[in-house]
């Protein structure tokens, strides 16, 4: 199915984001805000005091470097080589950008043309529809459809055509908690290969996978050159509002996305890019207690859901569970989550929004589990009242 590119199709006549929608009603009923992504904590102090000391010591108060400060571009590159076995050029194959949603939209808007088609795993993060249609291409979703949410590969190669310019990925998968397999990603990569497509992978969940691994699709044959990673420090430092992403990628496509990233907010958080070169060099430990701490918080609101009388989908990653309503008797995933705050106290957000076409999920709601135990612990008490009544 090609889709229209409409510039906001998740709430038409609103003006605004389901996540903005959602977390206006959660400040208004007092509910608790189980909908939009991000954390009730912040990260780690000593990178706090990081921020606190540039701003102090004067590193990065005035502009800072278009690309990013070189500190920053050098600890990105010694993550890739750290985690992954991956080697960049800091100077040439790294950009720092304000978080991952704007390097997605100077990624569209420097590799596409008017008329050119992106093939995108659906649901989708809303700004790949908004930026897509922004660069005049089509999206061209492949639908992933429960219980499994695997990715038909079948069905992704039927959706290149000859105008397709490239393949949009989101590993570990947003809002469904799909990790891509090394099985799947070599596919998808030979298909690349094989028909000369772009690839453009957001991978900020790379860091929250509690089943199977994260693999970066530039990591295999064939992909480097046509691969561009996006990342950013929101979710695994627990920093969501200092907006820290960068683009990882060849020097010919990163100077196309540099020079489109230049006219959008051409520099930000000068201060944060600092604590965040560090952040990127603290201990495996932390990695690894970050994993643990949302895997338990995974699991506890799984089985709290489920005993309220949801269908679960257990996710692999990221820190979002998408569940059905279907059992508690409800059909609409968007009323349901618009009635939620005031009948129990709990924010959700409709997955249905994610799709051009909605009906695989009309009745699928996405619940974020990165907030503190006793927030999930009241959470899962409330929606028990659901079954009860």
């Amino acid at each position: 199915m090609r889709a229209r590119p409409l510039l906001n199709r998740r709430l038409e006549g609103h003006g605004t984001t389901i996540f903005a929608e959602m977390s206006a009603l959660a400040a208004r009923t007092g509910a608790l805000n189980l909908g939009q992504g991000f954390p009730d904590t912040d990260g780690p102090a000593e990178i706090a005091d990081a921020a606190a000391r540039a701003v102090r010591d004067g590193h990065g108060n005035q502009y800072p470097p278009g690309p990013g400060i070189p500190e920053l571009r050098h600890a990105v590159a010694e993550h890739q080589r750290r985690f992954y076995g991956l080697t960049f050029d800091p100077d040439s194959e790294i950009l720092v950008t304000a978080g991952a949603t704007e390097a997605i939209a100077a990624a569209m808007l420097a590799l596409l043309e008017p008329g050119d088609e992106v093939v995108a795993l659906e649901p989708y993060y809303d700004s790949y529809a908004a930026t897509i249609a922004m660069a005049g291409a089509q999206r061209v979703p492949v639908t992933l459809r429960a219980p499994d949410f695997r990715p038909d590969l079948d069905a992704l190669r039927a959706a290149v055509t000859p105008r397709t310019r490239l393949l949009l990925l989101n590993t570990p998968h947003n809002p469904t908690g799909t990790v891509l397999t090394r099985a799947e990603l070599t596919a998808i990569a030979e298909l690349a290969v094989e028909r000369d497509l772009l690839v453009v992978t957001d991978e900020v969940y790379e860091h929250l996978v509690f089943d199977g691994e994260h693999l970066p699709i530039a990591s295999l044959p064939g992909m480097r050159e046509r691969t561009v990673s996006i990342s950013s420090a929101g979710k695994t430092f627990s920093f969501t509002g200092w907006k820290v992403g960068w683009v990882v990628a060849p020097p010919p496509l990163l100077a196309a996305v540099r020079t489109a990233k230049q006219y959008l907010t051409y520099v930000s958080a000068g201060p944060f890019q600092y604590a965040v070169a560090e952040a990127l060099a603290l201990p495996d430990s932390y990695y690894a207690a970050l994993r643990d701490d949302l895997k338990a918080k995974r699991d506890l609101l799984s089985d709290g859901l489920a005993e309220a009388g949801f269908q679960v989908f257990r996710p692999s990653g990221t820190y979002f569970i998408t569940t059905d309503i279907t059992p508690l008797g409800e059909k609409d995933g968007v009323a349901f989550c618009l009635s939620l705050p005031e009948r129990i106290g709990v924010v959700a957000v409709p997955t249905s929004v994610f799709y051009d076409d909605p009906g695989p999920a009309r009745s699928h709601v996405r619940f974020a589990f990165c907030k503190r135990e006793d927030v999930l612990r009241e959470a899962t008490g409330r929606l028990r009242r659901l079954r009860a009544g």
